[in-house]
């Protein structure tokens, strides 16, 4: 019994240590051609709360639509959509950007996705420092709340909701190569679909009762519930959670029966 945790404790090390030397051999490859380095994690999410903030608040009056300072409200829901869009969309070529290493290493194939979920998630973590200071001074002030400890349970949450999609996307996505471009346009009627640009209190029913089944809206309540309490929704959260969970498990069930036809496809 005693060799048989030994045994299981060095594979999860052997398996943990792959991840990060695949995740950070990702974070190199991105970076180091680029002059500007981390600030390009940054700008992505900056520019795009800029465009909406302008057109939303400068352009047509958004009547209450959001919370106030709505810039700050912005930049809480595009950083995480930064951190999704970017791992679904490469979770549609996990495979195919790789696919010497993947038939001849003996590692198991889903670190092909949990790398993608790690890199991008560590991405979101050294910008979260711009919403931080968005969040001190901006006007009006952000008054924070006890919600803010929820913030760490939306990242756990929104790994565990990514790894379950990647272990469905990325296999299909090998099999069937037109699903490479469906993907991409689910994403972008997702982005609308999703509490980004706007809140769950901000949609009239029964839209309101539908987007509390797009685990996103869930993830965003984390995220945001500690700047701004009334977005709050426990009824989003569980159900995020429980979608979630069941994603990943449906997601390990359908990579292990597709891994074996990957690999010939490969």
């Amino acid at each position: 019994m005693t060799s048989v945790v030994v045994r299981a404790s060095r594979y999860r090390g052997r398996y943990l240590h792959s991840l990060w030397l695949l995740s950070a051999r990702d974070l190199r490859v991105r970076y180091s051609t680029s002059a500007l380095g981390y600030l390009w994690t940054v700008l992505d999410p900056l520019v795009m709360s800029a465009i909406y903030w302008f057109v939303f608040t400068q352009i047509f009056q958004r009547e209450g639509v959001g919370g106030e300072p709505y810039i700050v409200f912005l930049i809480a829901g595009l950083l995480p959509w930064v951190w999704f869009n970017s791992a679904v969309a490469d979770f549609t070529k996990a495979f195919s950007k790789d696919a010497r290493l993947v038939r001849s290493t003996a590692i198991p194939r889903t670190i092909w996705v949990n790398r993608i979920v790690l890199s991008k998630g560590v991405e979101f973590l050294v910008a979260t420092p711009v919403l931080v200071l968005f969040a001190v001074f901006a006007v009006p002030r952000v008054e924070l709340n006890a919600l803010i400890l929820l913030f760490p349970l939306g990242i756990v949450l929104q790994a565990v909701l990514l790894v379950g999609l990647g272990l469905l996307v990325a296999p299909l996505c090998a099999l069937w190569g037109d699903l490479e471009r469906t993907t991409r346009l689910i994403l972008r009627a997702l982005f609308y679909a999703s509490p980004v640009i706007y809140g769950l209190p901000d949609l009239p029913p029964p839209f309101r009762e539908l987007a509390v089944f797009n685990p996103l809206s869930g993830v965003f309540v984390l995220y945001r519930s500690g700047l701004f309490p009334d977005q709050w929704d426990a009824v989003a959260v569980v159900i995020a959670c429980a979608m979630s969970l069941a994603l990943l498990a449906l997601g390990v069930v359908v990579f292990r029966r597709l891994e074996p036809a990957v690999l010939k496809e490969l």
